[in-house]
């Protein structure tokens, strides 16, 4: 097994599904498909069990599993220390965050980068799951938790806070939670449960129990659409929700806290132009 066939596998192993390891792999579904035949041909042994719910590893299939790992895993170990090496002021750099991060501050960070070294060109992937550094789907990451592989460095950022917030018509249509009483009786937004699952428990430090979970959302922007549209009360940053005239923030005396951090590969930190993103996105912090 080769490491192109070895990325086919480890792609279909992990999503379980061609159109899943096409998305990964940036190929076609019919691609995949077919060099995954191929493969299994040149070994003369299957590796996947074709079933209504996916494709499902065989024991020859979860045998491949950790040589081709290793086999990754080396292959990008080179890549890194390639790119690591690497002094130039150019070329492409995959920076992983969330929709809100990104628009309250990445962006403006990344024009402002832009206008001193044009040449640096970024792929930004804009999402609520942490995109693997180590398996190189992004150089860089800014994240609202502290990473723990101990082959990824990271800088705190800053630390910011969050409050209970609601639209004023739902204010007005359904009022105040007693802060004595907690939510019991109110409608509210939260993220879905893969994204915190902390919010299906509680939220702005009181329980959810006799609230009503009217919707469930993986992204911020989306999570203060729908406190815009009065569907119900959620946790959002301040310094996002606190300037919307369209919002009343509930319970002020309390908020939480939680911090952001940059992330990346400690093989990365030698390349000119990672390093270069990595020092706009520090500078454009705000205050």
């Amino acid at each position: 097994m080769d490491w192109d066939n070895a990325r086919v596998f480890l792609a279909i192993h992990r999503a379980g599904t061609l159109r899943g390891a096409a998305a990964q792999l940036n190929v076609d579904q019919a691609t995949v498909g077919r060099r995954l035949a191929a493969l299994e041909a040149s070994l003369g042994a299957t590796l996947f069990l074709r079933t209504p719910s996916g494709y499902v590893p065989t024991p020859a299939g979860e045998a491949a599993a950790r040589p081709a790992a290793l086999m990754e895993e080396a292959a990008l170990q080179l890549q890194r220390e390639m790119q690591g090496s690497d002094h130039r002021l150019a070329g492409t750099v995959r920076v992983a965050t969330t929709d809100t991060l990104a628009v309250h501050f990445v962006m403006a960070a990344l024009a402002r980068l832009h206008e001193v070294h044009p040449d640096i060109a970024i792929e930004l992937d804009v999402d609520t799951s942490i995109a693997s550094l180590t398996r190189r789907e992004a150089d860089l990451a800014v994240r609202t938790l502290r990473p723990t592989e101990p082959d990824l460095i990271s800088r705190h950022l800053t630390r910011r806070a969050g409050a209970l917030f609601a639209s004023r018509a739902y204010v007005e249509r359904r009022g105040v939670p007693d802060i004595d009483a907690g939510l019991a009786g109110h409608d509210l937004v939260i993220f879905h449960p893969s994204v915190a699952p902390r919010q299906s428990r509680e939220l702005g430090g009181a329980s959810v129990a006799g609230a009503r979970i009217v919707m469930q959302v993986n992204t911020g922007m989306m999570l203060q659409q729908a406190v815009r549209a009065g569907l119900g009360i959620a946790e959002l940053p301040i310094h996002m929700a606190g300037g919307d005239p369209g919002l009343v923030r509930i319970w002020p005396e309390r908020q939480h806290w939680y911090d952001l951090y940059l992330v990346m590969h400690g093989d990365l930190g030698r390349s000119a132009r990672v390093r270069a993103v990595a020092e706009a996105i520090v500078a454009g912090v705000p205050d």
